[in-house]
């Protein structure tokens, strides 16, 4: 997701926040299960409707932006049908080091990660334990008195009122309950957040023990706000669950699906395939993580207080592992996540019509007229009142480091892109730029 401008200095002062957070010695993991039958081997292009000739135009445009040192290296995969058509690696994992970037490379998911946690919390709707319509506070009773800001008055005072109704457990899947991110904006309540060092709490509970005492930003259901709201529904995951919310994710969704390197964080020996971190340097060059590794050393153990916004680490095969299965209607290999019905609700756009003017997004996720949101991630519901090429009902979300991925159920697509460069006022826009450069390759849907 391409954040401009100012907000690269926001999005660092977030990751520096996360390194802040206390972190746990690692546990151990459960084995993961036999992996979901998936073939991993590429199929010829034309055999799913594919130019091999066109897809060049996708390799040259990736390996421009790796011979500019835009970015260091990338990883992209493409597929159609369930069989991947392009599954490449361009340029460098490490610079520095020499090291090629390799297809298994392990990237830093960030905002990625919440897509996975609508996932989880599908799954608990399921089980019954939740509804859309379920006042938050339900779940989490610090919750039930929270007022919202209205204004400041001549002295600077907040001033509060009551909101029109309690947020929704439907509005925190959606970034419409009222909560803010506390890095992006120059609010009162962007500011109390981080006079509150939210991001510094010990734990999950007192992560929302600390938001208990911070009003709304704004009256529930009347904007659409980039928001803590999945870093919440993580809380309210090891609430209902009783499990932590790595173990959680592990049982029901890495170890099933297969996805053999997604996690919370780093073991040892998978360190070697960790991608570096780069970041924009003051003449707007691409420099190594200059906080001296401080962004992986948050990876190394697993976390006391893990962010279900944003703390996921994955390979891009895990993800189109992950794409896959909501691509087939919730199941992969035989192993059955969720049931069709509930990933359509998922990829269901749910903003109302007056919150798809153009007034609200973040990086290049505008929400607009055919352009909304689903549970915890972008829906393209009508693409061509949107101006976008994708499908109908094609699913996506990126992170700030340079992941991105899109289902697209029109088409029968999945694509996922990782890089790991700090998006800034530099970097390039890949995430937008790779649509097209696939869709203008796909001269044979039908097939």
């Amino acid at each position: 997701m391409n954040i401009h401008g100012r907000r690269w200095a926001a999005r660092m002062a977030l990751a520096g926040v996360m390194c802040a957070c206390g972190w746990e010695t690692a546990v151990a993991q459960a084995a993961p299960e036999p992996q979901a039958a998936l073939s991993m081997a590429e199929v010829k292009p034309e055999s799913v409707g594919f130019s091999r000739q066109r897809l060049e135009r996708l390799h040259a445009a990736l390996r421009e932006t790796v011979d500019k040192k835009q970015v260091a290296g990338i990883v992209t995969l493409l597929a159609r049908h369930g069989k991947i058509v392009d599954f490449r690696a361009y340029g460098d994992s490490d610079m520095e080091a020499g090291k090629p970037m390799t297809r298994d490379a392990i990237f830093r998911d960030f905002s990625m990660t919440k897509p996975i946690i609508g996932v989880a919390m599908m799954i608990l709707y399921e089980e019954g334990k939740w509804l859309p319509s379920d006042p938050i506070a339900k779940f989490i009773p610090q919750f039930a008195h929270l007022k919202v800001f209205k204004k400041l008055d001549a002295g600077g005072k907040m001033i509060l009122e009551d909101p029109v109704h309690p947020p929704t457990m439907g509005e925190l899947m959606t970034h419409t309950a009222g909560f803010t991110y506390g890095i992006f904006g120059d609010t009162p309540v962007d500011k109390m957040m981080a006079e509150k060092k939210v991001f510094a709490s010990r734990n999950l509970e007192d992560f929302v023990d600390r938001l208990a005492t911070i009003p709304l930003l704004y009256q529930p259901g009347t904007r659409w706000v980039y928001s803590v709201s999945m870093d919440i529904d993580g809380y309210i995951i090891e609430k209902l669950s009783g499990q932590t919310l790595p173990q959680f994710v592990r049982d029901h969704i890495f170890n099933p699906l297969g996805m053999r390197d997604a996690d919370f964080y780093v073991p040892a020996a998978k360190r070697g395939r960790f991608a570096q971190l780069y970041v924009t340097g003051p003449h707007g060059e691409l420099v190594a993580d200059p906080t001296g590794g401080g962004l992986s050393r948050m990876y190394r153990t697993e976390p006391a207080m893990p962010m279900g916004g944003g703390g996921m680490v994955s390979s891009t095969g895990d993800y189109f592992r992950f794409g896959q299965m909501l691509l087939n209607g919730g199941e992969l290999g035989g192993k059955r996540i969720l049931a069709p019905l509930t990933v359509k609700l998922m990829m269901a756009n749910h903003l109302a019509s007056s919150l798809l003017d153009g007034r609200f997004g973040i990086g290049v996720m505008h929400m607009r007229p055919g352009f909304g949101y689903g549970y915890t991630g972008a829906v393209a519901f009508d693409p061509l009142e949107a101006n976008l090429i994708e499908g109908k009902g094609s699913f996506a979300w990126g992170g700030v480091a340079g992941t991105w991925f899109w289902v697209d159920p029109a088409n029968d697509i999945v694509f996922v892109g990782m890089f790991q460069r700090m998006m800034g006022p530099a970097s390039p826009n890949i995430e937008s730029e790779s649509r097209p450069l696939v869709y203008q390759a796909l001269v044979d849907p039908g097939k």
